[in-house]
């Protein structure tokens, strides 16, 4: 998919994510044969209602059909991000501080590129994750650039 037309569904869904005092979160467009799903998720403090799914969904694609960016069909789908939400921004890794993530590194880090850890700090470009137990945990720096995929985990109750 082209980043220019990319980047144009992304201001639009964020322009009615922020009417709607929601965050954007993430804008995804996969090719299904001959249709494009375009998958939007937001945000917001107190969660995310159904009714906000579909006021989003609603505004965008009122906006994506008169601005007519995906030639041809298309499947627009609108969610929250979930128990499990992916953390993409160094914001994400902020508003997230204690809590346990799953993350994928692009190479190795501490001879790993697949760890998981309680977010215990956030600098402009790292993080660092306390991986172990409480008597036998360390810490590590990860660089945000160096990061394929994070998402937090779903810690049992």
């Amino acid at each position: 998919m082209n980043t220019i037309i990319k980047g144009k569904i992304y201001e639009l869904a964020n322009q009615i994510a922020e009417d709607g005092a929601l965050e954007l979160v993430n804008v995804d467009m996969l090719a299904m044969g001959k249709k494009t799903l375009l998958r939007v998720v937001v945000d917001k403090e107190r969660g995310v209602t159904i009714g906000d799914c579909e006021r989003t969904s609603r505004g965008l694609e009122a906006l994506l059909d008169a601005e007519d960016l995906i030639k041809g069909t298309y499947l627009l789908e609108v969610s929250s991000p979930g128990l499990d939400r992916p953390l993409i921004k160094q914001k994400d890794f902020e508003k997230n501080r204690g809590k346990l993530a799953r993350v994928i590194t692009t190479e190795k880090i501490g001879n790993q590129t697949f760890l998981i850890g309680r977010i215990v700090d956030v600098g402009e470009d790292w993080i660092r994750l306390r991986l172990g137990k409480k008597e036998k945990s360390e810490d590590i720096f990860i660089p945000i650039d160096k990061i394929s995929k994070a998402r937090l985990e779903i810690e049992p109750r």
